[in-house]
């Protein structure tokens, strides 16, 4: 887990101020607490969910439902050859995929009417348009990620989403080695 934070971190145009998670050991460990509150220059805020509260995994987990299981389902991957196969298709592929191409809602106004809640939106806008017209990226950073941009074809991301999928897929109907 460490090493995958870590090697986001590095691919990320931005610093990273807070981290959230849930009270899973997978999650959770010394290594990681270590990794973002000791750090000589620039600490990150590191939280985690309180025990037996469901609601305080809401904001971690907002992006289960269409970064994970739309994209690999409810299967288990107990296999070693899997965890290569799915870092590959995030890292390579995915991310890309929907960081690029994928515009995302953010809350801009909550009112409570009453009883009910109303809620205001901003237009949708993919991560990269919305880095793009921050204030806080630098403008190299800005320039990398509309060169990047321009290099992608979102109907070729689909399809090499698709043929990594099918491979992960085939490896869950293998027999048990």
């Amino acid at each position: 887990m460490l090493r995958q934070i870590e090697d986001i971190e590095h691919g990320i145009v931005f610093p990273i101020l807070g981290f959230d998670c849930d009270n899973g050991s997978e999650f959770l460990n010394h290594h990681l607490v270590r990794y973002f509150t000791d750090r000589p220059k620039d600490p990150v805020m590191f939280t985690r969910s309180r025990p037996f509260q469901k609601n305080d995994n809401a904001f971690v987990e907002q992006k289960n439902w269409t970064h994970v299981r739309q994209l690999l389902g409810y299967d288990r991957f107990d296999r070693p050859e899997q965890v290569g196969l799915t870092n590959d298709l995030y890292k390579n592929v995915w991310y890309l995929f929907t960081n690029y191409f994928c515009p995302t809602l953010k809350l801009k106004k909550k009112l409570k009417i009453n009883s009910r809640y109303v809620k205001t939106y901003e237009p949708p806008q993919t991560p990269c348009q919305r880095l793009l017209t921050s204030a806080h990226i630098n403008l190299n950073a800005k320039k990398n990620l509309n060169e990047v941009y321009n290099s992608l074809n979102p109907f070729t991301l689909k399809l090499r989403i698709e043929e990594k999928q099918k491979i992960i897929f085939t490896t869950l109907r293998l027999p048990q080695t």
